[in-house]
């Protein structure tokens, strides 16, 4: 169909309008399991504001669920470098590293998790 194969790549509607919006629009998107999409969004959040822990992690479960596990894992140490105590964080980071195949990496961010209050139930 022509045009189609442009609109797949013209970010103008992801990227557009005031944070706010765009904050809402990924979360959209997240919940209706288009990761790359809320991806793409989350990631101009976030380089305009790196400190913000709830749309990094965002950002960390979207790469995570569109097995960007490397994207993932920048994600969630740079989450943690701000907030070193977020459980879900420790939590989450455990998980990417068990599923990159890391086992001995993510033990001591599930044990952390555990500490601070979080599931590590196996899953």
């Amino acid at each position: 169909m022509p045009g189609r194969a442009d609109a797949r790549h013209d970010d103008t509607y992801l990227t557009h309008g005031a944070p706010a919006a765009r904050w809402e629009r990924a979360q959209l998107f997240f919940d209706a399991k288009d990761f790359t999409a809320a991806a793409r969004i989350l990631r101009d959040l976030v380089d305009e504001a790196p400190a913000r822990v709830g749309p990094r992690l965002l950002l960390a479960r979207a790469y995570y669920h569109s097995a960007q596990l490397r994207r993932a894992e920048t994600e969630l140490r740079g989450v943690l470098d701000v907030d070193p105590v977020e459980e879900y964080a420790h939590l989450m980071l455990g998980r990417t590293l068990e599923r990159q195949g890391r086992p001995d990496d993510a033990a001591g961010h599930l044990r952390i998790a555990a500490a601070l209050g979080g599931d590590v139930a196996p899953g």
